[in-house]
């Protein structure tokens, strides 16, 4: 009787146990649907970073998203140059990078990254900062459908809009306001270059107070910037 009653009480937890996880799937399934629909027309009101930052400095971060079309062109180029260079010709993920960093794997034993522009776009809307392979597995489907429901000039928009530029700096036009002065529209090619330099790394360096390492950096975006084919660019039109 005893054991009867304890092998039931097992059943009857895992049973509630699978209907919580069923409960959860759903959430998170209309909480992503209902996000890749939303957000292809409307800005989102912020992403889990932010809250994550907003926790740790314990104060408000800067966003403030605006269209593609109030950028400097120089930004897009910039990110494109240094994160994605084929971001206008894949479809969310780049196969050839993933290839390269699996082969650098096998010969240093260190796993590149091999993200694209809409691979970081699902992550920050949708998933939470850091590695891990079950992150990864789902950054990759929201990747996929991101590239078939949004066109090319949304994601790099929403890219532009959402990305960490700085401590509490969200967007291009945050970062150019907090850092440079000038509205994202105004920003150099120069400028844009280091914004883009500093992505890997927002919170240690600085655009507006660059590096030696920063300023090479941004020298060799500026000069991929100008080798950039007008099939690597004709998305951004």
């Amino acid at each position: 009787m005893v054991a009867s009653a304890a092998i039931a009480g097992f059943a009857a937890g895992m049973t509630l146990l699978l209907r919580l996880l069923k409960l959860l799937l759903l959430v998170l399934a209309l909480f992503w649907g209902g996000g890749l629909l939303i957000y292809r027309f409307i800005d989102p009101p912020g992403t889990p970073l932010m809250a994550i930052r907003m926790i740790e400095r314990g104060q408000l971060i800067h966003y403030r998203p605006v269209a593609l079309s109030a950028v400097a062109q120089g930004v897009p180029r910039a990110v494109i140059a240094s994160e994605d260079s084929r971001f206008c010709l894949h479809h969310g993920i780049d196969l050839g990078a993933v290839q390269d960093a699996l082969d650098d794997y096998e010969e240093t034993g260190r796993l590149r990254g091999a993200s694209t522009i809409t691979m970081q776009v699902a992550r920050n809307l949708f998933l939470w900062p850091g590695g891990g392979f079950v992150r990864k597995g789902l950054e990759l489907p929201l990747a996929l459908a991101l590239d078939v429901i949004w066109p090319k000039r949304r994601i790099i928009e929403v890219y532009l809009g959402i990305a960490e530029m700085g401590p509490g700096l969200f967007g291009a036009e945050a970062a150019a306001q907090a850092l440079f002065g000038v509205p994202a529209s105004r920003l150099s090619e120069g400028q844009a270059a280091r914004l883009a330099a500093i992505l890997p790394s927002p919170n240690r360096w600085n655009a507006a107070r660059p590096t030696a390492y920063i300023e090479r950096r941004s020298g060799v975006i500026r000069g991929r910037m100008g080798q950039l084919a007008p099939a690597q660019l004709a998305c951004l039109k």
